[in-house]
């Protein structure tokens, strides 16, 4: 059992992570965007410099209301608390400052927590806890934007690949198989449902996403990852259309959903894959 500070400082790098993490879902498909309009530009003018625009990336510029501009204090992005004290209002036009904020930053606070008391205390609690920030990005961007940035799947990726290598869980040769098996199993369905009916069914961030969390789980809990997120993806799909209303040609992200599978699996993989097998007299 840990010590009640522990519990506390997790806490609190948990919302501070939170608070980090809104900017990167904000900014970053954005950021891509911009590149992606200076890349088509470069091809479409080779001989022309850039157009200039003004700095715009994580740290700049300073956090503003999207109303009126009011540049966000140091006091008012204290996380939960400001939003709380604020009741949820600018303090300058008294516009309302969505809910999502505070939820973003208690979710992951409490995930870090949820982390350091399956983990512990050690090294692996950093890669866990890494691993696990970056999920929620992931999930949140995928959910806004249906895109699964490669700024985080493919470093996620090699992250993987590197912790695997002192074998003080996965297998570095597990943690291989697993990312290559992880990306060929969604491409070829991909390629199957695209030849069969001549639609896209998913993007390759998926097949990445799934890539990494191979490198991280091994290729022993892939099959795991699959299941859980095909399984909870068409509950979901399902209860939106049905109980909703979303139009059945409106694509759905998976992305959110091989997260929380891959969330699931490396906290909990072994007890999951163990009770089938119980239940089936397999151990």
């Amino acid at each position: 059992m840990l010590p009640a500070p522990l519990w506390v400082l997790a806490l609190v790098a948990g919302l501070c992570v939170g608070s980090f993490l809104n900017v990167v879902v904000h900014r970053l498909p954005r950021m891509l965007e911009l590149r992606w309009k200076d890349d088509c530009f470069a091809l479409a003018n080779p001989d022309a410099p850039l157009p200039e625009r003004p700095v715009y990336n994580l740290a700049v510029p300073r956090s503003a209301c999207p109303h009126c501009g009011h540049r966000i204090r140091w006091y008012e992005n204290i996380p939960l608390a400001s939003w709380l004290a604020l009741r949820g209002r600018c303090s300058g036009c008294k516009a309302p400052i969505s809910a999502r904020y505070p939820l973003v930053e208690a979710a992951t606070g409490v995930l870090t927590v949820l982390v350091v008391a399956q983990v512990g205390i050690g090294w692996e609690t950093l890669w866990a806890l890494l691993l696990t920030w970056s999920l929620i990005a992931l999930t949140l961007i995928d959910y806004d934007t249906t895109l699964l940035p490669d700024d985080i799947t493919l470093p996620l990726l090699w992250l993987g690949l590197l912790v695997a290598i002192p074998a003080g869980g996965v297998s570095l040769e597990d943690a291989v198989i697993g990312g290559a098996a992880g990306y060929l199993s969604l491409w070829l369905v991909y390629h199957a449902f695209r030849l069969a009916t001549g639609k896209e069914g998913m993007g390759y961030g998926d097949f990445k996403l799934l890539a990494a969390l191979g490198a991280w789980l091994g290729w022993q809990k892939l099959a795991l990852v699959i299941v859980l997120s095909s399984g909870v993806g068409a509950v979901v799909g399902i209860a939106l259309i049905l109980l909703a209303g979303r139009d059945r040609a409106r694509p759905i992200p998976f992305g959110p959903f091989l997260a929380t599978a891959g969330f699931l699996a490396f906290l909990w993989g072994d007890a999951l894959l163990a009770g089938p097998l119980r239940l089936f007299n397999f151990t």
